[in-house]
């Protein structure tokens, strides 16, 4: 399903007053996306409040069933329960829904796009288009080069992940705890069961009965769905770091083919939206400072697994606000609209 060829496009963004939300508006306007009017929705408390888009003040409205009469693309990123409520009123009303949250990921209906890696999806939705998990993005971004190179036979991936993944009152939680031990007072922990500040925390949405947490069982399971590959085993261990911005992974693969590490530098230094930062020598390898408010997806310690004959280490770096949510967003809209670049 294609949709209609327009020189600006109406696009709602529900979720508006999030950190998702803000960077969603913050990137249409730096991409020039081709936006007629733009409708800010976000929950009750929020009406009113005043939002900046290319300097015009626009002022949020409350989400409704009602909303999204005229809207041509709706980037929902308001949690699960609201886009389950109120993605198929959008549909209803006309709009095409890119949805940020895990409500729609799985369905076999409902194409899981990362542009860079199986943009020819998008064509097949029905209304629907999910934005994958901030961590799975990343790295299939980086191990698409190398897929369709040699083939992959299984992942090993263990994330590094900031607390803004949590939302804002986790990064308000890193703050305090960190103030309160460099001032030996005691740490109150209300956002994550363990104090995040100088701590990791394996533990990263709830635990299922088989011991793997929700976020790992999306990292393998959205893999699988974006590649087009059930056959890949995929393996997660998914760790919240007491990091504000950018998350990091440590990602072992198995090849189906050989393929040398320098082989894959010279591959991935060549494939979009992705940066190689390999220089051991100098310690130049990517970091979750360089990675924030940046675009590209930071790849380095890129060396082979002396320990299998076809293995290959990464190590994986993304701005999880940016790629991991609100820029992949857009890029689909672009894709929509063919004003992809």
């Amino acid at each position: 399903m294609t949709i209609e060829k327009k020189e600006k496009y109406n696009v709602a963004v529900a979720g508006a007053t999030g950190a998702v939300g803000n960077a969603m508006i913050e990137i249409l306007e730096e991409r020039n996306f081709s936006v007629g009017n733009l409708l800010l929705l976000a929950s009750e408390r929020s009406e009113g409040k005043l939002l900046k888009f290319h300097g015009e003040s626009i002022a949020v409205r409350t989400l409704t069933h009602d909303s999204f009469e005229g809207i041509d693309i709706a980037l929902f990123s308001a949690g699960s329960e609201r886009s389950k409520e109120f993605a198929p009123s959008a549909v209803k009303a006309g709009a095409v829904v890119v949805d940020n949250s895990s409500a729609f990921r799985m369905q076999d209906e409902v194409p899981l796009v990362v542009p860079e890696v199986n943009p020819e999806k998008i064509i097949e939705h029905h209304g629907i288009i999910a934005n994958p998990n901030c961590s799975t993005i990343q790295m299939v971004v980086a191990l698409k080069p190398i897929y369709d190179k040699v083939g992959i036979k299984r992942i090993v991936v263990s994330t590094y992940q900031a607390v803004s993944g949590s939302g804002k009152k986790a990064i308000e939680e890193l703050s305090i705890q960190t103030k309160d031990v460099l001032n030996f007072k005691p740490v109150i922990c209300s956002v994550y069961p363990y104090q995040i500040a100088f701590n990791c925390l394996p533990h990263i949405d709830a635990f299922l009965e088989n011991g793997y947490t929700k976020e790992e069982v999306k990292m393998i399971d959205e893999t699988k769905k974006i590649l087009g590959d059930e056959a890949i085993c995929v393996t997660a261990t998914t760790v919240r770091v007491p990091v504000y911005s950018g998350h990091s992974e440590s990602v072992n693969i198995e090849t189906k083919d050989k393929i040398s590490g320098e082989e894959v530098k010279k591959l991935l230094s060549n494939a979009p939206s992705i940066k190689v930062l390999d220089n051991p020598e100098k310690s130049e390898y990517p970091v979750a400072i360089q990675a924030a408010g940046k675009d590209e997806v930071f790849v380095g310690r890129i060396r082979e697994d002396n320990s299998i004959e076809k293995g290959i280490n990464l190590w994986i770096v993304s701005d999880n606000i940016r790629k991991g949510a609100a820029l992949n967003a857009v890029q689909i809209a672009e894709c929509l609209t063919g004003s992809d670049k």
